[in-house]
């Protein structure tokens, strides 16, 4: 769709002054970062990594610049990848096109918040039918998003937010997310994402929502469980994170309602298959 797509440009100014004053991103920084990881990626044979500048500073920037912790994270990433290779193998957009063109279980909002992160729309609840889109197929989506988010290098710098819609949530969406998919989500979240979370929000579950959260809370370190906020049908507990310009109506927000769906903007990833292709 025309107002949807992936802005992979140069940082504006307001951008680069939060990347300095948040990541320390300074030319030298920059410079030095660079080198650094890419001598510790050349001197690593247990990994493949795609090396040029533009693709390093994916890791550099949520490490702050530190070249070992960047390479500790692709370490990590390249051992999810490896364990979960079953589903992440020579993964394209083309795999899961059923599941965005026919299912509006996953979306993600036209602009950004108010604080320019993106912000992606998990449709957990009565809009989700698991017989039609699996627990592993929605880990599948949501690893294409986060594939396309990397690209744009104001995501890299102000992050991204999560809203987990579970409206009308019954026990057929209950048993779709089984252990395993909770286990391997939030191990992807806390571990081998290389994108700055910076806060997920809970909204208009029900009281079956508890048996969700009992399956999650184990494995949620104490770095997310601070970044997540549940707000039930209270959407003023939501403006506090996010302000009503920059939420549709569906949110209490004062933009018009969602009226597109993945569907709409699968064309912007499938646009970028060729980088998928060449960095996974």
């Amino acid at each position: 769709m025309a107002d949807f797509e992936l802005y992979t440009g140069e940082l504006d100014a307001e951008s680069k002054a939060l990347a300095v004053k948040e990541l320390r991103e300074t030319e030298e920084n920059i410079k030095n970062g660079i080198e650094k990881l890419r001598k510790l990626l050349e001197e690593d044979k247990t990994i493949y990594f795609a090396t040029d500048d533009e693709f390093l500073m994916v890791f550099l920037r949520p490490c702050k610049f530190y070249p070992e912790s960047a390479h500790a994270l692709m370490r990590r990433i390249a051992e999810f990848k490896d364990k979960h290779a079953s589903l992440l193998s020579n993964l394209m957009p083309e795999d899961e096109r059923a599941a965005f063109l026919e299912n509006n279980v996953v979306n993600v909002l036209k602009g950004r918040d108010h604080k320019r992160r993106r912000v992606m729309i998990v449709n957990a609840g009565k809009t989700w039918d698991p017989s039609k889109v699996s627990a592993d197929q929605m880990f599948r989506i949501f690893y294409l998003i986060h594939e396309a988010a990397i690209l744009e290098p104001e995501t890299q710098v102000h992050g991204v937010v999560v809203v987990m819609d579970f409206e009308g949530l019954s026990m057929k969406q209950v048993m779709g997310l089984t252990p395993a998919f909770s286990m391997r989500l939030l191990s992807f979240i806390q571990d081998a994402m290389p994108l700055r979370l910076k806060e997920v929000h809970f909204v208009k579950e029900p009281f079956l929502f508890n048996m969700v959260w009992q399956m999650f809370k184990p494995f949620v370190r104490e770095k997310l469980k601070k970044r997540m906020f549940f707000h039930g049908t209270k959407m003023s507990s939501l403006h506090k994170h996010m302000a009503p310009t920059h939420l549709p109506q569906n949110y209490g927000g004062e933009l018009p309602a969602i009226d597109y769906t993945g569907a709409d903007w699968y064309p912007t990833i499938l646009n970028h298959e060729d980088w998928i292709k060449s960095k996974s």
